[in-house]
């Protein structure tokens, strides 16, 4: 697998200039006041999986517009007072799933909520959570609907979902709601970026491969979907550039990230040819919390697998039982296992 993007040395000096919309902070005010005041409870039906050391729940959460959004909390079942939680965010095309497929941070004693993403999955039509807009692009996938208007887009729709399962998680009894960790693959992790800039006072974000980062960029450079559906989309509507990248501008995950206090520790693969690493580096430097990071130089899209779920787990320890500094520190050198 090529190097097909810029090097590494490239890539930590990389310094992108992106274009932020000037009401950015408002939209996002406006969006997510909009999705609180239509209310809702969030609801917890035990689920029998078979599985004797977690306790799985269905889901079902108000999202955007108060539409529910459903998913599974995991518990450890032998667990005793409010618990630290790592909240999951899934990869492109991607549903919740079956509800013993995904049992490893609560097999290591955190609760662990996963959102279903709307429209995506297999489980039903549409998945288990379906997109009840009406606005399609022209182009198969999501990147594009309702991409002339950031009112419209997909993504305004999921990034409120993802905040208000967040909130769910830490009004649950089960949470101790100053120990929520949010992160995700791909998607997951672009997703988890933007929640670290729309709510504050969480203890960590681990995204990992981000998508959703500088997406100018990340079009005209992607050689394999998602990314590539905004230049196929414009190859189709030549005059429309301008309005699609103002319209995606409001959900570019490098954005919001600028906005994010909690400490994050990233995974960049620098063969990815999905979500290039100048992308996901665009993120990482304007992460506005402490950070660190691990790079694959050698892998794709794939990432550091199991290996980086080690060093997750491991961060999230340290993290979640040492006391919490009073201010923010600077961010830890690079680190990468493969060179060590």
């Amino acid at each position: 697998m090529p190097l097909t993007d810029l090097t590494l040395a490239q890539c930590l000096a990389l310094r992108p200039d992106l274009d932020e919309p000037a009401d950015l902070d408002a939209f996002w005010e406006q969006t997510l006041h909009g999705a609180r005041d239509a209310g809702g409870a969030p609801g917890f039906t035990p689920v029998d999986t078979g599985l004797t050391e977690v306790t799985t729940y269905d889901v079902t959460v108000p999202g955007f517009a108060g539409e529910p959004v459903r998913g599974w909390l995991h518990l450890p079942a032998r667990a005793s007072g409010p618990l630290g939680c790592v909240v999951e965010f899934l990869g492109y095309g991607r549903g919740r799933g079956l509800p013993h497929e995904q049992v490893l941070w609560a097999n290591a004693g955190y609760a662990h909520f996963v959102m279903d993403t709307r429209g995506q999955g297999w489980s039903t039509a549409g998945g288990d959570t379906p997109d009840t807009a009406a606005l399609n692009g022209t182009v198969p996938g999501f990147l594009t609907r309702g991409v002339e208007s950031p009112h419209d887009h997909y993504y305004r729709r999921v990034f409120t979902d993802a905040v208000r399962f967040v909130e769910a998680a830490r009004a649950h009894p089960a949470v101790d709601p100053g120990k929520v960790v949010v992160t995700g693959i791909s998607q997951g992790g672009g997703i988890a970026l933007a929640v670290a800039g729309l709510v504050p006072g969480l203890a960590g974000v681990m995204p990992d491969v981000p998508f959703l980062c500088d997406i100018r960029r990340g079009a005209t450079i992607a050689a394999r979907p998602p990314y590539t559906e905004i230049a196929e989309y414009l190859r189709l509507h030549r005059d429309r550039t301008e309005t699609v990248f103002a319209t995606l501008s409001y959900v570019d995950a490098a954005l919001l990230a600028a906005r994010a206090t909690a400490p994050s520790l990233f995974s960049i693969a620098m063969m990815d040819d999905i979500c290039p690493p100048s992308t996901s580096f665009a993120a990482y430097h304007r992460y506005g919390g402490p950070k660190d990071l691990r790079v694959y130089e050698f892998n794709g899209h794939e990432g550091g697998g199991g290996h980086h779920r080690r060093e997750q787990l491991a961060w999230v320890r340290e993290l979640l039982t040492a006391p919490r500094p009073e201010a923010p520190t600077a961010p830890t050198a690079l680190h990468d296992p493969q060179l060590a």
